[in-house]
């Protein structure tokens, strides 16, 4: 059995993609998700990977889904924090409900989830942890001000968190994924993407889940040690940094 390896928001999207790829790298994966009981139920019975249902916005429900995730398949050694959700609006009609759902997903998440297993990491003397941002984390975006907010805090909480950690063998670093082709994206008219998505992107195409779990995928390897505290972006080149 391979190292243990725990993917919020792991059923769907660009979560879903890197639970496979973990899987398939020979990772023993569990796959959170919060509320879709139906995908959860069709990614389990295609990938045999375990599902656990549990909101990453609260902290004792996190709490009791890491200790049931050890209980079942053993210590957490790899937590990619995936997990994440869009109430989109301008911020002078946005409504304290959509600041306080985003930003409690997005960023208290990674306390909530991250806090159960940092001090079995640091007694173990091994940990990756690795943050899926995004690109408008890194440049902003009219109308996202809570996903903007939310995803920069992702980075700022990388920085940290590496620097405290780094001595104990465990990494800590984020991916900035650009426009990524999920459901969500997809759902975007074609028109839309064709004119005012696509052409901003140098590559000339929008990425593919895929693309971002390989580099999940390496960062939490054995050869990605000495990497730590960084921002990965892979965007196409719509935003270099």
């Amino acid at each position: 059995m391979g190292r243990i390896a725990v993917v919020t928001g792991g059923t769907r999207g660009i979560g879903a993609a890197i639970s496979k790829a973990l899987k398939e790298a020979g990772y023993t994966v569990a796959a959170n998700y919060a509320g879709n009981d139906e995908a959860a139920a069709k990614f389990k019975a295609e990938t045999g990977i375990p599902v656990y249902k549990w909101d990453v916005s609260n902290y004792d429900a996190s709490v009791a889904g890491i200790a049931q995730i050890e209980k079942d398949l053993g210590p957490v050694e790899i937590l990619v924090n995936n997990a994440g959700i869009t109430r989109d609006g301008v911020f002078h009609r946005l409504t304290l409900e959509q600041w306080s759902a985003v930003i409690n997903t997005n960023l208290n998440s990674l306390f909530n989830v991250t806090r159960p297993v940092i001090n079995g990491m640091r007694e173990r003397g091994f940990g990756r942890i690795i943050v899926i941002s995004s690109i408008n984390g890194q440049k902003g975006q009219a109308g996202q001000t809570n996903y903007s907010a939310s995803k920069a805090g992702d980075i700022g909480f990388v920085k940290a968190l590496a620097q405290e950690s780094a001595s104990k063998g465990i990494t800590v670093n984020a991916v900035a994924p650009g426009y990524i082709a999920t459901e969500m994206v997809l759902a975007v008219p074609k028109e839309v993407l064709d004119k005012h998505v696509i052409p901003h992107i140098a590559v000339g195409r929008l990425g593919q889940p895929e693309e971002i779990a390989r580099a999940v995928v390496f960062l939490a390897s054995d050869e990605a040690g000495f990497i730590t505290g960084s921002t990965l972006t892979i965007n196409g080149g719509q935003y270099l940094t």
